[in-house]
């Protein structure tokens, strides 16, 4: 193991097992995080994820630098950040400085300059993210914020909300996720026994229904009522 300590200089070896227990060691440390880390960069987050590319890409890049100091410093950040987290969700006050409060932007369609400037956002970004949101009227939006990742919502009035089916009396079906039966020529076994079928009744569905067998298929799903959607490789 010495390559994880100090040395003057590594072989090619030394320098890609470094790279492979850092690889494995970051795998650990973001499932320890969990998945608010990956999913949002919030300010706590963004904090953690500078520090931690910093020193584990110092002894990278230069043999004289201890991976294993890396390591446990790595650790300990980390434990931080979870406890930090941990009592975030115990404390408000704590809670505000790591998960601070949105940011109104818009209100009753008239833009809120002050909290642009505390937001650190010009008027383009705002216009930007209010396109991403199919929007194209400021003053249709009764109001709009700018949330601590980085995101807008965005509250329009009534008068030009999109139409639903309960605004119009509609009967609804009833939600109906389509589940992946068949993925690249391979049969998703899971799924067969769920539905409380076998082999052998998917397969005969591929050929009475489109005359083709599971290797012609790259995906394949199925709904509730045994709907097959079948998309080929050609």
């Amino acid at each position: 193991m010495d390559f994880i300590s100090s040395q003057e200089s590594l072989s090619a070896l030394e320098w890609a097992l470094r790279a492979v227990v850092a690889f494995f060691f970051l795998l650990v440390i973001a499932k320890i995080m969990g998945q608010r880390s990956i999913s949002q960069l919030r300010f706590l987050d963004f904090v953690i994820a500078l520090l931690i590319g910093n020193i584990i890409a110092h002894p990278l890049s230069d043999e004289q630098l201890e991976l294993k100091s890396s390591m446990i410093t790595m650790t300990v950040i980390v434990l931080l950040y979870v406890t930090g987290v941990y009592l975030s969700l115990k404390w408000n006050g704590l809670r505000n400085i790591f998960d601070p409060q949105p940011i109104p932007l818009i209100e009753n369609g008239q833009i809120n300059f002050k909290n642009l400037n505390k937001a650190r956002i010009t008027v383009d970004i705002l216009l930007s993210e209010l396109r991403k949101e199919k929007t194209d009227d400021i003053q249709k939006v009764v109001l709009a914020f700018w949330e601590p990742g980085g995101t807008i919502s965005i509250f329009l009035y009534p008068q030009y909300q999109p139409i639903t089916p309960t605004d119009l009396t509609l009967a609804i079906k009833p939600f109906d996720f389509p589940r992946t039966i068949i993925k690249e020529r391979k049969i998703v076994y899971d799924v067969l026994q769920h539905l409380g079928k076998d082999e052998k009744w998917i397969l005969n569905k591929l050929k009475t229904t489109h005359n083709i067998h599971v290797k012609d298929v790259l995906l394949a799903t199925i709904d509730s009522s045994e709907n097959l959607k079948v998309f080929l490789y050609k």
